[in-house]
């Protein structure tokens, strides 16, 4: 640039209008990119208005539902989802209830037919949710926060461990604390296993660990992840059809939504039901060992403890998560600890304390191994153990992801990714330990090196229900002890079924907050009766062939789960990653200007020219997104 003031060129020092040109070009590419990826309207936020808030009332919640996609009718039900779930589920029952021979055969043949063709599978996809959860929350996308940027966790660390223990406990801890190591250590040792049951006391310990460690909490870690990825970051209704919005966009409003929707809930009600089904069977031989009742494994019985304890529960699901749910929770989460602790100190505390850490030793050396076993090499007697053991738990696992997912996804607001994968995987599992090397431990001290009765000689299962109360009764005090592990599990067996209530009342509700008290009340009753019909129709087989198959619909869509969560979060972290670039650029810029302006000679034209450049940085662009003109 020339000086015409004394006819020589003079360059000015510093910066010079290239740079700046230079940088608002790139300015322009980056604006360009961050406009591109705020186009796709699968990933994208929902309007802030539109948010469901805590003190919105039912009338503004369905409105903004309606705003959503999600059209509530008379009775704040939502036709798509519920009446079909309904139907089909009633279906079930009434036919366990005309034909229990047949509906006992049809769930045993479809259970046998899922281990023989597809329990690879499930091992396969349970192993790969654990390694995606983990290698996810050590990944760059582990920093995104399940809410806005910079907010806040919703409760603090020590409450929300608590709340993430409470949801780690439940009736099958309860119910195969003393029998599950027990089991595998004598009358049912895995195939390839030997025969003596000291050398498989710790290898039991191990195959425990897995069954209720990482594995079943990977499940839930991937539903509760993208849930709260999609409530509480995107803003959308807590129902499982918009964790897939990623993968799906608008199509998850239509049928494909409604079909995930169901699968839901068709998993929670029976995951429930299994559930029930085994703590019912627990307190009828609790009342069994203290002298109510003189047979447990009556039907009579076992209908009516039903009967009652669902009607508990329906009380408790009315009233709310702020009143009885809660409250119940609390309690059960206190009864539990002193039941625990009373077996750890009251029992032989030294050999639980020896026992937790060589398991952990056989867990560590054996985990890989026990993970992807699928019985390969043990043709027939594999698949009976397996369908047994591991394929059941792997079902059961799966049909209750909905239930436990929705839980964990409610409560992690303000967490990073990386801290709720954390938390998730390593709280609950710990609990789990702890539990089965007391419990677990106990039971096995007193096979092996106390009086032995636990198991009969030549008998090819152990009572599972009443092997708690029998290492109970040896414990001072094992009366009142019995009574305490008797109202553990009823409040187990109420907080499920109102917890799994209210569930999947949300869910046929549309994603409602506050579905309406009658539909509770009908998915109370409803759970309760899947409960009795599958007693009815054959008992524990039937409950386990029933989450078994219930869970292989479920499965896929957890699958696709993963995918939707990686396309999410990298949508979120691109995004983030851009705004930051912007900002620097936009700073770069003004720097940049503000440099050749002090630069420049003193020339009126020149000034003129400069201080009446378009400013094209991001700060001066009206609505935050530059546009370049069209050309002419």
């Amino acid at each position: 640039m020339s000086s015409d003031t004394d006819g020589t060129s003079e360059e000015p020092s510093g910066p010079n209008v290239d740079e700046v040109s230079e940088a608002d070009a790139d300015h322009q590419r980056s604006t360009a990119a961050h406009e591109a990826l705020t186009t796709d309207d699968r990933i994208e936020r929902v309007r802030a208005g539109d948010h469901i808030e805590e003190q919105d009332s039912d009338e503004e919640i369905t409105a903004k539902l309606a705003r959503q996609g999600v059209r509530l009718v008379r009775g704040r039900i939502f036709p798509p989802v519920f009446w079909p779930s309904l139907i089909l589920v009633l279906a079930v029952v009434i036919v366990a209830v005309i034909a229990p021979d047949g509906t006992d055969r049809v769930f045993g043949e479809v259970q046998n037919w899922i281990v023989e063709e597809l329990g690879w599978y499930y091992v396969l996809l349970v192993a790969g949710f654990v390694v995606f959860a983990i290698a996810l929350g050590a990944s760059r996308l582990g920093t995104i926060t399940l809410g806005r940027d910079g907010e806040k966790p919703e409760y603090s660390t020590l409450s929300w461990f608590s709340m993430l223990f409470a949801a780690g406990m439940g009736i099958g801890l309860v119910f195969y604390g003393v029998a599950e190591p027990l089991s595998y250590a004598t009358v049912d040792p895995k195939p390839g296993w030997g025969q003596d049951p000291t050398e498989n006391a710790g290898l039991s310990m191990a195959q425990t660990f897995v069954h209720w460690g990482l594995h079943p909490w990977a499940i839930y870690a991937v539903i509760g992840l993208a849930l709260a990825y999609a409530v509480h970051r995107r803003g959308r209704p807590v129902s499982i059809r918009w964790a897939l919005e990623p993968l799906f966009g608008d199509r998850v409003k239509g049928r494909v939504g409604d079909i995930i929707d169901i699968l839901a809930i068709l998993g929670t009600v029976f995951g429930v039901a299994t559930s029930l089904g085994l703590g019912v069977q627990q307190i009828a031989a609790g009342l069994d060992a203290i002298g109510l009742v003189g047979d447990p494994t009556s039907t009579t019985l076992l209908i009516v403890l039903i009967t009652v304890i669902t009607f508990i529960a329906t009380m408790s699901v009315i009233s709310g998560i702020g009143a009885g749910i809660k409250w119940l929770s609390n309690i059960n989460l206190s009864l539990s600890g002193i039941l625990l602790v009373t077996v750890l100190v009251l029992g032989p505390t030294l050999f639980i304390c020896r026992n937790l850490v060589e398991s952990l030793g056989f867990y560590l050396g054996n985990v890989l191994q026990m993970s992807f076993d699928v019985g390969a090499y043990n043709t027939e007697e594999g698949q009976v153990w397996f369908k047994s053991w591991t394929i059941f738990y792997w079902g059961w696992w799966i049909s209750w992801a909905p239930f436990v997912g929705v839980f964990i996804a409610r409560i992690s607001r303000g967490r990073t990714v990386r801290q709720f994968i954390t938390g998730v995987l390593l709280a609950p599992t710990v609990v789990g330990f702890v539990w089965f090397a007391v419990m677990g431990g106990a039971g096995l001290f007193r096979q092996l090196f106390g009086p032995g009765d636990l198991v009969e000689d030549g008998a090819a299962s152990i009572d599972a229900p009443a092997t708690l109360f029998e290492v109970l009764s040896d414990l001072p005090l094992g009366q009142v002890f019995s009574v305490l592990a008797i109202i553990v599990i009823a409040l187990f067996f109420i907080t499920s079924s109102d917890s799994g209530s209210l569930v999947v009342d949300m869910l046929a509700s549309g994603g409602h907050p506050n579905p309406p008290t009658w539909s509770r009340v009908l998915w109370s009753v409803i759970e309760g009766a899947v409960a009795i019909s599958l007693l009815v129709a054959g008992g524990l087989g039937a409950l386990q062939s029933a989450a078994i198959a219930t869970a292989l619909p479920f499965s896929v869509v957890l699958l696709l789960m993963c995918f939707a969560i990686v396309r999410g979060l990298r949508y979120d972290y691109r995004k983030r990653e851009l705004d930051a670039r912007l900002s620097r650029l936009d700073r770069a810029a003004g720097y940049i200007t503000d440099e050749v302006i002090e630069s420049l000679p003193d020339d009126p034209r020149v000034r003129t020219y400069v201080d009446d450049r378009i400013d094209y940085r991001l700060a001066r662009t009206k609505g935050g997104v530059f546009r370049r003109p069209p050309r002419e």
